[in-house]
């Protein structure tokens, strides 16, 4: 077998995806396992090693055959020293040096990248923005976050924390953020943010079929039920809908002034709502944004599903090893 081979790990704070791959993205073998971050950092970094060491065992492949590993892990982190710093969504975590003790023990080069970052070059290098030099990507999930393709490479900043997109001021006194600021494009446009409004109308006793959906619980509300209930013809959930694209549409105006792009590619869980998500955002691009940089920019759908993270992890190691 090739020993021009590349291993990716995405971790999150509820799963682990780790896979082994070729050079043109093709996945040979794959692990997804539970992160179980209530055991902290020790007993995560176990698991990602054992995931590792097993995809290249189920695929025959010597830890030799394997040129480089990438991580994508959730910020913040310095991508100069491989340090993860504190993660909400993995407690325990402090400036934990995890490229470090990945290399270490796998004896493979291992670099590390933001997960939205790494997600980013997935798409660029085998997802939809192949070909492209200039490209945005935008992940709308429970959160917001991004990663900038600029004349061909990704963009990380001076210490890997560029393109945190979610965190872009909207609203300067609007809603309460995860980040602890007021009116980020997360707080306005995230599922998350779909859900809050969703649960409001619900306290506030105005009828809605989200209510239904919830069975009369604020605290069940999901962007998945609004979203349902916009589709059924709900008036008050596509309000919320409306209102979540416009400021999505904003954020991504911004983005097309600020970085001229041939292409925004739009991931995470809110891109399965399709056109329903992406035609408000092409409209208020066309509307906000400077009409050159409007017309040369197209909004697309991601190609590479729950795997974008892994396989940009494993394009953050072909990227440095090239």
């Amino acid at each position: 077998m090739s020993t021009d081979l590349f291993v990716g790990i995405d971790l999150g704070g509820t799963k682990i995806n780790t896979v082994l791959v070729d050079p043109s993205g093709r996945i040979l073998n794959q692990d997804y396992r539970e992160t179980q971050a209530r055991e902290g950092p020790d007993a995560v970094i176990e698991r990602m090693l054992d995931a590792a060491f097993r995809v290249m065992a189920g695929a025959n492949v010597l830890s030799t055959q394997v040129r480089a590993v990438g991580v994508g892990a959730p910020g913040p982190i310095d991508i100069r020293v491989g340090m993860v710093g504190s993660p909400p969504n993995l407690p325990g975590w402090f400036n934990v040096p995890l490229g470090h003790r990945i290399a270490s023990a796998l004896e493979i080069p291992t670099f590390l990248e933001n997960d939205a970052n790494a997600a980013a070059l997935g798409e660029h290098r085998f997802g939809a923005g192949r070909g492209t030099r200039h490209m945005v990507y935008v992940t709308v999930s429970t959160g917001i976050g991004g990663g900038f393709i600029l004349d061909g490479k990704l963009y990380s900043g001076a210490t890997g924390g560029a393109a945190e997109v979610g965190h872009v001021t909207i609203l300067p006194h609007g809603p309460h953020c995860g980040c602890g600021r007021r009116g980020c494009l997360e707080a306005l446009a995230s599922g998350t943010a779909i859900a809050r409004e969703g649960a409001e109308l619900l306290m506030r006793g105005v009828p809605t079929r989200i209510a239904e959906l919830a069975g009369g619980d604020p605290g069940r509300v999901s962007a998945k039920m609004v979203a349902q209930a916009a589709a059924e013809g709900d008036v008050e959930a596509q309000e919320i809908i409306d209102e979540a694209m416009m400021y999505l549409g904003l954020g991504m105006a911004n983005l097309v002034n600020l970085i001229n792009p041939e292409m925004m590619v739009i991931g995470g869980g809110l891109a399965n709502m399709g056109d329903v998500l992406l035609d408000p955002v092409r409209r208020t691009i066309h509307r906000r944004a400077f009409r050159t940089a409007a017309d040369a920019v197209r909004v697309v759908r991601a190609e590479l599903g729950d795997n974008v993270g892994a396989l940009g992890a494993a394009a953050v190691a072909m990227a440095a090893v090239k």
